[in-house]
């Protein structure tokens, strides 16, 4: 992806990022459909308006850091990576080491050089140690939010994560813990959180 003086817009970035390099083969051609198409190890690629729904609750910014986890199939790591530019960051965390795998390959070629895929460490969410992070983007149902996430954003940051199966966009609003601003957006399904 070439530097640009101006911020990729969400159609663009869903232009740059073709959803069917992210698929196994035999659902490539559900590519355009708007639903959630499986991928293997009890694992999802949402649907894509909801993932449109997620990146404009999350407002990524160009030069940003975000976390996205719950990377699947990656599509969602490669798509904020379009938004964030060359200047930001992009870190996809995916329990599955198949998807992972998947995950890297998929985005070869594309030129998104700002992403990194990491394995999840068991019994930790998200990856404190390269926290804070302007962004968070949650891409599996949590029973409630989980306070060591929102420790993990930077005083004004944003993460959008569903919890009890209602999209909530939450703002960091400052250091100490509680300082969040949360809203409701909807009623949404995802594969649970898992955070064993």
């Amino acid at each position: 992806m070439s530097a640009r003086s101006e911020p990729v817009t969400l159609a663009e970035a869903f232009a740059q990022v073709p959803r069917h390099r992210f698929l196994p083969a035999g659902q490539q051609g559900w590519s355009d459909s708007n639903v959630p198409l499986e991928i293997g190890c009890g694992q999802t690629n949402s649907q894509p308006s909801t993932v449109a729904d997620m990146l404009a609750l999350l407002g990524v910014e160009p030069g940003e850091t975000v976390l996205d986890l719950g990377s699947g199939s990656g599509w969602t790591t490669a798509l904020l990576g379009a938004l964030v530019g060359p200047g930001g960051r992009v870190i996809g965390v995916e329990r599955h080491r198949e998807l992972l795998d998947r995950s890297i390959s998929a985005v070869a070629g594309l030129g998104i050089d700002c992403l990194e895929f990491a394995e999840a460490t068991p019994g930790v969410l998200g990856r404190p140690e390269r926290a804070p992070f302007d962004r968070i983007l949650v891409s599996a149902g949590a029973d409630e939010l989980p306070d060591s996430l929102v420790a993990q954003l930077s005083v004004g940051g944003v993460m959008v994560i569903p919890v009890a199966e209602v999209m909530l966009r939450v703002e960091r609003t400052g250091a100490a813990a509680g300082a969040v601003t949360i809203t409701r957006h909807g009623r949404y399904r995802f594969v649970p959180l898992i955070t064993e």
